[in-house]
């Protein structure tokens, strides 16, 4: 059966997404070969410093605490990569962007922050976005303040010199027909995005705050993003690719090894198993959410350990067919919400402690992980993707992956150094 299919009533959350500062979406230690996780104790960006437009961004260098990726030896098992991602990231009171940065470095991790445009605007400027089929200054986020604008640059600056991924969430999150995202246009979504790169590039300008640039480029740091509800892909992939991006996170796939689609490489949400359930639930803590407590976000208190354990358990139970079968990447995505008492946030702390530290294990952001699979030969790619969900070589991974990679073309992630 497809994997659409088997979403059950996960299917129906997109209407009911909630307006907060997170938006919403339904639908070994050590750096080894093979991987490309983050390398502690690469030195800071400093010996370079070009400031962008307002100075709101500045060109600082390469991105420090990164590795390169490498092919795949012949026979080689590949690594399992995790990527756990977050939809609007911001900073707010409940300090989770602040916390999650935390428990990702104490565990040689690496994250996606999809961060949402107009957490960089003031609410005093709203107007200046101008929403694709609705009036001028309209969010179905809001917008934000000094504080919170300060207190998220601060978390997206610290993240990205730790080595994570900051990708776009875009901006008024519209769901549903009226208006919504999976109406727009290419023309519309290039317009969005557009809007989400300048917010984040002027807000000196928008805010007067006094603080030091972004440490990167968006323009170029931007390759791709989550669209909100996952609504809309066909459109934004078309636009997406024409602006440059690299990959795309909004659809629903199984556990897979992705492929390129539309000329980006389609690293959809997952279905895993659902503990207690038939059918199998989406990698995302809003869709549990809803399959546990209906549009309640708050619901019954003597159910939210239950229900914490629950998507733990099924996040788990996902990664293991993952890890003891065709390791495929695991996709995981998430908010910095408290629903069910932050019963949520627990479940995906315990997520990363179990699993970012397992021999072979990579704990990485999106870009990371198309770096990666840019890097490998697109022969080994396709075996790798014959490999159905929980399907391990019968023959052993040596004998399954024996053959001989062809170069990498000059210029691709991994290919050999020319020589001198």
């Amino acid at each position: 059966m497809a994997a659409t299919q088997r979403i059950a009533v996960g299917a129906m959350v997109a209407a009911a997404c909630a307006a907060s500062l997170a938006g919403c979406s339904t639908g070994s230690d050590g750096t080894k070969e093979g991987a490309s996780g983050p390398q502690q104790g690469a030195p800071a960006p400093g010996s370079v410093f070009r400031p962008i437009g307002d100075g709101s961004t500045a060109y600082t260098g390469s991105q420090p605490n990164l590795s390169s990726p490498e092919r795949l030896k012949p026979g080689q098992k590949p690594p399992q990569f995790v990527v756990f991602s977050w939809d609007g990231a911001g900073e707010d009171s409940q300090k989770l962007f602040s916390h999650f940065r935390k428990v990702a470095k104490e565990n040689n991790a690496t994250m996606t922050y999809f961060l949402s445009g107009v957490y960089m605007l003031p609410e005093e400027k709203r107007d200046l976005y101008k929403p694709p089929q609705h009036s001028p200054g309209r969010s179905d986020i809001g917008f934000n303040d000094e504080q919170g604008i300060a207190d998220t640059l601060e978390q997206v600056r610290q993240a990205w010199l730790e080595g994570n991924e900051i990708g776009t969430h875009f901006n008024g999150h519209f769901c549903g027909p009226d208006g919504g995202v999976g109406t727009w246009s290419v023309d519309e979504w290039k317009s969005e995005i557009a809007q989400a790169k300048k917010f984040v590039k002027s807000w000196k300008s928008n805010a007067g705050l006094k603080a030091d640039p972004l440490p990167f480029d968006y323009d170029k740091e931007l390759i791709g993003g989550r669209t909100p509800c996952l609504e809309g892909q066909k459109n934004f992939m078309k636009a997406a690719r024409e602006l440059g991006f690299r990959y795309d996170s909004s659809g629903v796939d199984d556990q897979v090894w992705p492929e390129k689609k539309r000329g980006l490489w389609d690293l959809s949400m997952q279905l895993v198993p659902f503990p207690g359930h038939t059918y199998e639930q989406l990698t995302m803590d809003y869709n549990f959410m809803v399959n546990q407590s209906g549009t309640e976000t708050q619901g019954d208190p003597d159910m939210f350990d239950y229900w914490g354990d629950q998507m733990r358990d099924g996040l788990l139970k996902g990664f293991y067919r993952a890890y003891d079968g065709n390791r495929a990447p695991l996709i995981i995505g998430n908010h910095f919400e408290s629903w069910n008492g932050g019963t949520y946030m627990r479940a995906v702390e315990d997520v990363v402690k179990e699993v970012c530290g397992k021999p072979d294990v990579r704990c990485v952001s999106f870009r990371q992980l198309a770096d990666w699979l840019d890097a490998q030969d697109p022969r080994v790619l396709a075996k790798l993707r014959t490999l159905n969900v929980g399907e391990a070589p019968r023959q052993g991974w040596a004998s399954f992956l024996s053959g001989r990679p062809a170069p990498a073309p000059r210029g691709v992630p991994g290919a050999p150094a020319d020589k001198a």
